[in-house]
């Protein structure tokens, strides 16, 4: 299981002295662990569950490093995109552009979807194409832009 991977991993760091991935890869742990307990019942996320965990907390600190970079504070926002780097080695590979507007065109065609009212059935589709390995914001950009 990705909890196991990331745990041995913790251990790793730990032992290499590695602070920057120790204190990434423990916000991790402590994510999946509210997580779990988020509800009204604890339950135990499986390595979907915890996969999207991890993707919101790639995104987070891509949110983070923007709004230090641009209130001037460039180490921090270095730091937030150092984090996600570390993070990024649990998720699958991400698509290339080229290969996400590959998967827009085809879907596009294959589906008819030429106005801007398809924008929500094109997005699903597409969506359950890339199946998240992909920022939301560059698909949506590139969906837009195939609606007329």
């Amino acid at each position: 299981m990705l909890i196991e991977q990331i745990r041995s991993d913790l251990n790793d760091a730990t032992r290499a002295r590695d602070a920057a991935t120790q204190l990434t890869l423990r916000s991790l742990i402590a994510a999946i662990q509210e997580a779990q307990v988020a509800g009204d019942q604890a339950i135990k996320l499986n390595d979907d569950g915890i996969l999207t965990v991890l993707k919101a907390q790639a995104k987070r600190r891509v949110d983070a490093a923007e709004a230090f970079e641009a209130g001037g504070a460039h180490e921090r926002g270095a730091t937030e995109r150092a984090e996600k780097v570390i993070i990024e080695k649990y998720l699958p590979a991400a698509l290339s552009e080229s290969d996400v507007a590959a998967i827009v065109d085809r879907v596009m065609a294959d589906n008819g979807f030429a106005k801007q009212s398809d924008m929500g059935k094109a997005m699903k589709a597409v969506n359950a194409e890339v199946a998240g390995r992909a920022d939301g914001r560059i698909v949506a950009d590139m969906v837009k832009s195939r609606l007329a």
